[in-house]
């Protein structure tokens, strides 16, 4: 089969992708020497990758690693790819509490030291992609928040993520080096549970990252603030010691940290490592 051919093959096996980004994605791939690398390297392990890999990741990383799963799967026929999605803190809890899992990419060094103080990482983590945080407001902006200091204003419901859960911990951080009191209307587990508060208007904004925002759409509108800069988070991966598919779970963090993978990421609003 000539080269043609070849990437002619791979670009019809593409097809059905599906995340716009991805396709996208992988359409340019076919004539992207580095991308064509790290594809041909997953390919190759096609034959003897199967199982499935279940991966615990933090919340804001769904529609992203949902995307990725989805290659994966293609790349590698015979793997399914499981995800448990959720507040980094309760996913660390419940892999030291035994929970079977083959991969954790949390929101947090914090949080995933939690997992390798336990002794539960193969490994030593690895930051993959970075996340910035972002006010989220009703469609319209219908309060005018254009600050972090708006939030405070009397009568505004405001939602935040429990301080435990990375992006409460990055928005404290922000209100504290703001000098900013805030008190909120409630505190969710998990990121996404805060965004969804602002999207039923049953809070008029939340501090929420980039990538919710983004993946939100036109169902609220994001607001930034400078403050985030000095709050922003790291998101660092790694194989779990009780793994029972160990060369898949490989397989997937090296697509998660592939061109390809980095490519997907970006396009969802994270930043690079």
């Amino acid at each position: 089969m000539t080269r043609t051919a070849r990437r002619t093959r791979r670009t019809l096996q593409v097809a059905g992708a599906g995340a716009a980004a991805l396709l996208a994605l992988s359409a340019c791939s076919s004539s992207d020497d580095s991308s064509s690398a790290a594809s041909d390297s997953s390919a190759s392990s096609s034959d003897k990758l199967s199982g499935t890999v279940t991966v615990f990741a933090a919340a804001s990383l769904k529609e992203s690693f949902t995307a990725l799963g989805k290659e994966f799967e293609k790349e590698n026929p015979g793997t399914k790819v499981t995800f448990s999605f959720g507040g980094s803190d309760s996913l660390a809890a419940s892999i030291t509490g035994g929970a079977p899992a083959d991969v954790f990419a949390s929101a947090s060094p914090k949080t995933m030291k939690i997992v390798t103080d336990a002794g539960d990482a193969s490994g030593t983590p690895a930051t993959f992609v970075r996340n910035q945080l972002e006010i989220a407001t009703l469609p319209g902006n219908p309060d005018k928040v254009s600050s972090l200091k708006d939030l405070t204003k009397s009568g505004l419901k405001v939602v935040l993520c429990d301080k435990e859960v990375p992006c409460g911990a990055a928005a404290q951080k922000a209100l504290d080096a703001s000098k900013l009191k805030l008190t909120p209307v409630s505190y969710e587990q998990d990121v996404k549970s805060a965004l969804t508060k602002v999207e039923l208007k049953e809070a008029d904004a939340a501090v929420v990252y980039k990538t919710d925002v983004h993946a939100a759409g036109d169902k609220v509108e994001g607001v930034d603030f400078p403050e985030s800069a000095d709050a922003i988070n790291d998101y660092p991966i790694v194989e779990l010691k009780d793994t029972k598919n160990s060369e898949a779970a490989k397989a997937f963090i090296a697509l998660v940290r592939s061109a390809q993978g980095q490519q997907v990421l970006t396009g969802a609003g994270f930043l690079k490592p």
